[in-house]
């Protein structure tokens, strides 16, 4: 499978990027070539090589369920006190008081 200049105007329109020529054109090179690496990796005969484990599983332990495993990368739930309403409208640059008022992101 090939990318072509179709697909990448086609997702630059998606992402709501407005690309050069000349950035077309190396997506389009870019995106080909790994591709093309990906096809390479494919050709590769692993049979007879051993799933890696993932980084984090080394953490845990055998037998043990998810939570005991990647308990060590969660922080605790716990209420904190956030940023009082009136000081966080103090702050922004375009309130109605209640809310902040921000440019319209979309115009599809």
């Amino acid at each position: 499978m090939k990318v072509t200049e179709k697909d990448v105007k086609y997702v630059a329109d998606l992402a709501n990027l407005e690309l050069t020529e000349a950035e077309s054109k190396r997506f389009l090179k870019d995106l080909n070539s790994i591709l093309e690496y990906i096809d390479n990796l494919n050709e590769l005969d692993t049979t007879n090589v051993e799933p890696m484990a993932q980084v984090a599983a080394r953490y845990g332990g055998e037998g043990k369920s998810e939570a005991e495993r990647y308990g060590y990368a969660l922080r605790p739930d716990e209420l904190r006190p956030s940023l009082p309403h009136d000081v966080a409208m103090k702050n922004a640059p375009d309130t109605d008081g209640t809310y902040f008022k921000v440019p319209k992101v979309i115009e599809r």
